[in-house]
């Protein structure tokens, strides 16, 4: 930028000296010095784009790095505490301002240099001219100040909004098959309509503020530095300064459109840079639900785990099941079993909240229906962290009731499998968690409404092979599935998430009526499903609709279910 406002001066002299004169060298040697310096600014300007590049760049990636890597230490909290559309705008959307913001400072400081020079070089041809370039950025400052102030909160509310349309957006797309059958796609539609011309409507305001910096920034340049290219040509006019001087200050003033542009630009990007970057500390400073746990050693050997809150006790070696008739209330105890969130729940006698985190997620699993399957081999996605064998592999798609899934790909267990399962029906996702689950065979299992997107023939081989499966294992799941809780050792009855009785599932069915109208259904069909194997034409029919009635955990078939508990 200081290297601009040398050429000027070259120019007057090369004039004065040279022209002016009739010094034919003088003339040479300044314009070889304007040529030399031009071609050193032409290299600089280069490396000047390539290092704010390089800090662009830098300042994105090293921020999306940050966000994600929080994102994954906060685990199970992030979706409690933050939605996924406030993750997504932070990761799409405000990465981006941030980054441009720092590139802005570089030419902005360096065009707060200039001036000052260029102010002080005025300054020895004609006070006034330098007087009116010193006067002119605290007046264009007065008249952009509040614009930027305007500009944060108007762009604040604007990610705000953005932020709770792109998590509507994620909602609406999950469930859209569940809405279409529940006949709700018009009216959902209708309130996304509404919040979309909200945010529109909030993006022209935040347009409107732009637009008038932006016209400002090159508006009041322009009309400032035409003041001071009048008042040069008066002095001119009347003798006070030379041709070169003249000359000079024209360039002087060619000069400083640029940088004073850039100054206005600066202010601009920093404001909408400072939006973003709060939203981001914002986001910085949540922190998990519990860190890292205390310090108190786990049991040496499967313990009872007790859970005041809900009376729940899960007896170490048993097939418990957890039947209610609000799934949050029995997700609510398998999380504070889990430990995630905060619990009161004992461990063999300690509180698993005193025992460290590494340890309880090394022998307590927690295996959600809604769990993610990232794209990858189907080994890879069973398998996890663990380089299973191949006979391993078999006895939990057995168990799982999957061996048709693997019978469908062409490669086997080496076929690609899409993002979030995609490629599979939403029957075959659930059964691969299932699988991963089982292959990671944790001392304590919790699992999540295990069975509730599968027709009750596949329904029916799980809950008979998941029990030898995890035999001498800690296996707790939740389920209103009577072909399910039927093969449990121990079933606990929750009303309004407390256990108002245990007990096996037909010693329930006789005493509780609340538990009898919960788990009822057809009774020739359980008994049919029970007492005669599935056949092999069975397994074809694992993924199509299921017959149960609506009272039951599995609900309208096999992908529309998908989710709908948690």
């Amino acid at each position: 930028m200081v290297l601009l406002a040398v050429a000027p001066y070259l120019m007057s002299r090369a004039v004065d000296d040279g022209l002016e004169g009739g010094d034919t060298a003088a003339l040479v040697g300044w314009t070889a010095a304007l040529l030399l310096v031009g071609a050193f600014n032409a290299w600089v300007s280069i490396m000047r784009h390539r290092t704010m590049t390089q800090v662009r760049m830098d300042a994105n990636f090293r921020t999306v790095k940050v966000v994600v890597g929080h994102t994954v230490r906060l685990g199970a909290a992030l979706p409690r505490r933050v939605g996924a559309g406030e993750v997504v705008t932070i990761g799409v959307g405000d990465v981006q301002p941030i980054a441009t913001a720092l590139t802005v400072i570089g030419p902005g400081i360096g065009s707060v240099v200039v001036y000052v020079v260029v102010a002080g070089v005025l300054l020895s041809v004609s006070p006034l001219l330098a007087a009116v370039v010193l006067l002119g950025m605290p007046v264009i400052a007065v008249l952009v100040g509040p614009l930027m102030g305007r500009l944060q909160g108007a762009e604040g509310e604007y990610r705000e909004r953005q932020g709770v349309l792109t998590a509507r957006i994620g909602d609406l797309a999950g469930g859209l098959r569940v809405l279409n059958g529940l006949g709700g796609k018009d009216l959902f539609a209708d309130a996304f309509h509404r919040d979309s011309q909200r945010l529109r409507a909030q993006g022209y305001r935040v347009g409107s503020v732009t637009s008038w910096m932006q016209a400002l920034g090159v508006g009041l340049p322009t009309v400032f530095l035409a003041v001071v290219t009048w008042l040069a040509a008066r002095l001119a006019a009347r003798g006070e300064l030379t041709v070169g001087e003249l000359v000079a200050v024209y360039g002087y003033v060619a000069v400083l459109v640029g940088p004073v542009a850039f100054i206005v630009d600066m202010g601009y990007q920093l404001s909408r840079g400072v939006v973003a970057a709060r939203r981001v500390v914002r986001l910085l400073r949540l922190e998990p639900d519990d860190p890292a746990g205390g310090t108190a050693d786990a049991p040496a050997g499967p313990a009872v785990l007790y859970d005041p809150a809900s009376g729940v006790r899960v007896v170490p070696g048993l097939l418990t099941a957890l039947a209610g008739g609000r799934p949050a209330d029995t997700a609510a105890v398998i999380d504070r079993l889990g430990r995630y969130g905060p619990t009161d729940v004992t461990w063999g006698g300690v509180r698993l909240d005193e025992v460290g985190t590494a340890r309880v997620r090394e022998r307590i699993l927690v295996a959600d229906n809604e769990a993610d399957l990232f794209a990858g081999s189907l080994r890879e996605l069973v398998g996890g962290r663990r380089d299973a064998s191949a006979a391993e592999i078999d006895r939990a798609l057995r168990a799982a009731a999957a061996e048709d899934i693997l019978q469908g790909l062409p490669d086997g267990l080496d076929s690609p499998v899409a993002a979030r399962g995609r490629s599979l029906s939403g029957g075959q996702r659930q059964r691969v968690r299932l699988v991963r689950a089982l292959l990671a065979d944790p001392e304590v299992l919790l699992a999540v409404e295990p069975t509730s997107a599968l027709d009750a023939h596949t329904e029916a081989a799980i809950a008979r092979r998941l029990r030898e499966a995890r035999a001498d294992r800690t296996t707790v799941v939740t389920s209103t599935s009577p072909l399910l809780l039927d093969h449990a050792d121990r079933v606990l009855y929750l009303v309004d998430g407390k256990v108002a009785a245990s007990g096996r599932h037909r010693e329930l069915l006789e005493t509780e009526p609340g538990y009898r109208a919960l788990v009822a259904r057809d009774a020739e069909e359980a008994e049919v499903t029970r007492d005669t194997p599935v056949p092999p034409s069975a397994q074809a029919s694992r993924d199509t609709q299921d017959t149960r009635s609506p009272c039951s955990s599995g609900g309208a078939g096999d992908g529309p279910v998908e989710g709908a508990v948690r």
